[in-house]
């Protein structure tokens, strides 16, 4: 049985070409009362998401989830969960304080829960927290580790890993003592063991700076030296003498931390290190173990990112070798956050054979190694792009996989094996898939959508079979007979350069063919992003401009994941060029062939999405007439040398391009409306890139409208209410500038 899904109907719809649909009976349906009520109102569209924390257990055959505040565990064979743990009752040891926690992780064996409890944020992913674990046979509940960043059971359930403070421990449950595995942490802007630093942690994608051998007998883990690394300074300005948080991050060109991996034997408190070969200023992003117990993986990258290597390490002796190495004339990936690809190489257990994931071909494959390095087949193949790699069963020689080969909308599961024979497409229905696949790949669970379906989320089995339809959502189904709602409508175009673009509109709710619009653009445009897929659309922000007469669009301009490399990696040392075109060739498509009026179109966006409308606006003056630009970069050698140099090269290899990407360049063209938004607290986007516009800005005679936030951080809202404000204030914006809407709410006064 295939993957079979009633759609949703969507009066109107049109999948191909620019046929604006007419909604009849527009005003027999409920539209929002309010933005408030429009954002809160996101759940109504994006419906039931599923199991949530899932973590599969019993090799696979079971997943537990959180259910309210009870962890549960679904048996995939019979399809009945039972109860796991519940904190009812339950007191933090040795007080009467009711136990909470935030999240939790199995051990290997499925029968100790460890959860992190009291956590405290530092960066995007990291933050100091208490662990205890539980044991499901006595129902004994254990401090494990106070105040530490990370903590991880060993495979065998023996110990737990800790790292403190920026040094390593273990903690022995039979000896119930911790022991101290490092004491060298000299300061966070000196050395310390365990834990990243802002820029690794922030641009390679991870939290946990080590790794426990699945032999349960050593520790790998990174140790950094900040000493080089240029210090950052912010504050929020509360208080009579504000505190200033300092930040070791790199800027384009600064020195970088010096890094290097070191490997414990936790019962001899033995350390050997992993020296490489490489000299000068590199990057270590990440280690692998693989199936030898004593061989640990090492990749390298060079600071322009275009040359890895791939080392296999003795973890005994130190003796070491490359087994692979990839060079590029852009970059070299290693993990994709935007699409959620935390690897690029993987190492099956009981197999001396590796995969590694590469774009040498013009578009990203799977490629298969033995341990000797050399190269024994490509595994995929063909002009598009695996995405990810779900899943790897050694015995059956077969690999799981999410691909673009249906185009560059989609996200498809499909199964091959090693030797690249049998591809197999697991579902007949297209659209967008997100599969959490069991450690043993016999089962998996599949979140899906398309752009006329809402969510579903499914158990199935590794042939595509659907096991258990999980949620459907017909709650969705019955929100859109009676409420309002514009769909997006995807389509393709050709911009000025010749190249074919993905986009989608979205028409006023009660649109009136006879009448022009205005248009918003709401835009990202990174490198390696990917902005539409074919998926239901919940976007409540651009639901609340639709009901409020505006059509609204997007497209995934050139530098996309998913459409080859030449596409992707085409505004490599030039970022903004390509981007803005892209952009501006949209707006323009959509006032020639719909109901658009080109006097009357906005640009807006987060982050990279900021400067995409800032550039855009002083490269493109007079296109679009108001850009709202939320924490953008304005000249990428005011961002972190991890991100930038990896697309715009090092500084002293491209300063022509670092000028002419940069909008200080340009800050004399602008003659449109610009309202920026940023918050003194933002360690990603330093609010030195707004400050520096604005200076550029007023040396040129040019004049912008600026809300600072100071406690935000990066997107500047630091609470609800915070939130809502900026997108009053935005929405306003366009209203006033757009639509020539002067009469509007006192914001004060709600």
């Amino acid at each position: 049985m295939k993957y079979q899904i009633a759609r949703v109907s969507l009066i109107g719809l049109v999948t191909l070409g620019l046929a604006f649909p007419y909604r009849v009976q527009a005003q027999s349906k409920q539209q929002y009362s309010s933005l408030e009520d429009a954002i809160r109102s996101g759940g109504s569209l994006y419906g039931n998401q599923g199991p949530q924390s899932v973590n599969w257990t019993n090799s696979g055959n079971k997943y537990s989830f959180i259910d309210n505040d009870e962890i549960r565990s679904m048996d995939v064979q019979t399809l009945k969960d039972e109860l796991i743990f519940s904190n009812k009752g339950i007191t933090f040891p040795g007080s009467t304080k009711p136990f909470n926690y935030e999240s939790f992780q199995w051990s290997h064996d499925s029968k100790h829960l460890v959860f992190k409890t009291d956590f405290k944020p530092i960066y995007r992913r990291s933050g100091v927290a208490d662990y205890y674990v539980y044991d499901l046979g006595s129902k004994q509940l254990k401090q494990a580790a106070k105040g530490a960043r990370t903590a991880e059971l060993s495979p065998d359930g023996s110990k737990v890993g800790i790292e403190r403070d920026g040094n390593m421990f273990v903690y022995n449950f039979a000896a119930a003592k911790e022991t101290q595995l490092t004491a060298d942490k000299t300061s966070e802007n000196g050395t310390f063991n365990g834990h990243y630093d802002w820029v690794y942690e922030e641009e390679f994608g991870q939290a946990q700076a080590w790794n426990w051998s699945p032999d349960s007998h050593y520790m790998a883990f990174w140790q950094f030296n900040e000493r080089p690394v240029p210090d950052f300074q912010m504050t929020n300005f509360e208080g009579l003498h504000p505190d200033h948080i300092h930040i070791s991050i790199p800027q384009v060109g600064d020195p970088n931390p010096k890094v290097k991996i070191g490997v414990i034997d936790v019962s001899t408190g033995k350390k050997v290190w992993c020296t490489p070969d490489e000299t000068g200023d590199f990057y270590i992003p990440r280690i692998y173990w693989t199936s030898n117990p004593d061989v640990l993986a090492l990749m390298t990258l060079n600071r322009a990112q275009n040359h890895m290597k791939l080392y296999f390490f003795n973890v005994k002796t130190g003796e070491h070798h490359v087994v692979l190495e990839e060079k590029n004339s852009t970059w070299v990936a290693i993990f994709n956050f935007y699409t959620n690809v935390n690897d690029m190489v993987y190492f099956p257990e009981k197999s001396k054979e590796f995969f590694w994931v590469s774009d040498r071909s013009g578009y990203y494959h799977i490629y298969r190694y033995g341990y000797d390095g050399k190269l024994i087949n490509q595994v995929t193949k063909g002009n598009w792009d695996m995405i990810k790699v779900t899943g790897i069963d050694a015995a059956a020689k077969k690999i799981y996989y999410l691909s673009a080969e249906s185009g560059g909308l989609t996200q498809e599961p499909y199964s091959i094996n090693f030797d690249g024979s049998n591809e197999t497409k697991l579902f007949s229905v297209s659209g967008y898939h997100d599969i959490n696949m069991s450690p043993n790949t016999k089962y998996f669970l599949d979140t899906y959508s398309n752009k006329t379906t809402p969510y579903h989320v499914a158990l199935c089995d590794n042939t595509g079979k659907v096991l258990k339809m999980i949620e459907d959502n017909h709650g969705v189904d019955d929100y859109l007979k009676t409420h309002a709602y514009s769909p997006e409508v995807q389509f393709q175009f050709t911009n000025s350069a010749g190249v074919a673009l993905d986009a989608y509109y979205i028409t006023p709710y009660n649109y009136d063919p006879k009448k022009k619009y205005p248009l918003v653009l709401l835009v990202y445009g990174g490198p390696e992003s990917h902005e539409i897929f074919d998926q239901f659309a919940t976007d409540t922000w651009a639901q609340w401009l639709a009901q409020n007469g505006y059509v609204v669009a997007n497209v995934n301009n050139r530098g996309s994941a998913n459409y080859g490399s030449a596409f992707l990696k085409s505004v490599y040392k030039q970022l903004g060029k390509f981007e803005s075109s892209d952009f501006v060739d949209l707006a323009k498509y959509l006032v020639k062939n719909g109901p658009v009026d080109s006097s009357k179109m906005a640009i807006m966006g987060t982050s990279y999405g900021g400067y995409s409308t800032t550039y855009t606006l002083l490269t493109h003056p007079g296109v679009f007439k108001v850009g709202i630009a939320n924490s953008p970069v304005t000249d990428w050698r005011l961002y972190d040398d991890v991100y930038t140099e990896r697309y715009m090269a090092p500084l002293k290899d491209n300063e022509e391009g670092y000028k002419s990407s940069s909008d200080m360049t340009y800050a004399a063209n602008l003659k449109d409306h610009l309202f920026l938004i940023h918050s003194m607290s933002d360690d990603n986007v330093h609010t030195s890139n707004t400050m520096q516009l604005l200076t550029a800005l007023t040396n040129a005679g040019k004049d912008a409208d600026l809300r600072i936030y100071p406690p935000g951080a990066h997107g500047a809202a630091y609470n609800w209410e915070s939130y809502l404000l900026i997108q009053s204030l935005s929405f306003q914006y366009l209203e006033r500038y757009l639509k020539g809407n002067y009469d509007l709410p006192n914001l004060n006064e709600k």
